[in-house]
Formats: structure tokens, sequence, C-alpha cells
């Protein structure tokens, strides 16, 4: 997928770099949640190369994302993408 930066902080949210991984880990969890008013946001929760958990806000097109913000995942998030992952195996 290619990414469109425009609205992204880096300076306050996960560095792109991460943020691609995160897309990347085959393990990854993407999500669309039931949003009032038919909005077309995604969630992304994975893995980047140094093993840290990110859960990133995005949406798309199904050629580009636009990513809107990206934060590390709470314990809460993380213990849902293990559970999911062992639930994968």
């Amino acid at each position: 997928m290619d990414f469109d930066w425009s609205i992204y902080d880096e300076a306050r949210c996960a560095p792109c770099q991460a943020v691609e991984e995160c897309f990347e880990d085959p393990f990854s969890l993407r999500l669309m949640p039931d949003l009032p008013g038919g909005g077309h946001r995604f969630f992304c929760l994975g893995q980047d190369t140094a093993s840290r958990h990110w859960l990133v806000v995005y949406d798309a097109n199904g050629k580009q994302g636009r990513v809107i913000f990206s934060r590390e995942m709470t314990g809460g998030e993380r213990s849902f993408y293990e559970r999911k992952l062992r639930e994968g195996l």
C-alpha cells in the first residue's frame, strides 16, 4: 500500500517507518469500527521490526492509505492483539 503522509504529524506520533512496518507485519490486525455517519476510518494493530506494538488510525481508498494518527498500544490493546494472534495459530 502506498501512503499519504500529508496530514500525519510524525513529531507527535510513531515514526513513519514504524507505521509502514506495522502494515507489513504478517500478523497485523486491520479493523473497521462501526462509526456513526458512515466514516471510513480503519485501525491497524501491529508490530514494527523492533517489536514495538503500534495502533495506527488511517483511511484508505483501496490503493493509498492516509495515515491520520498512531501511538503505542495500551495494555488492553496489546492483550487483544496477542489473543487474536494465538487464535490464528
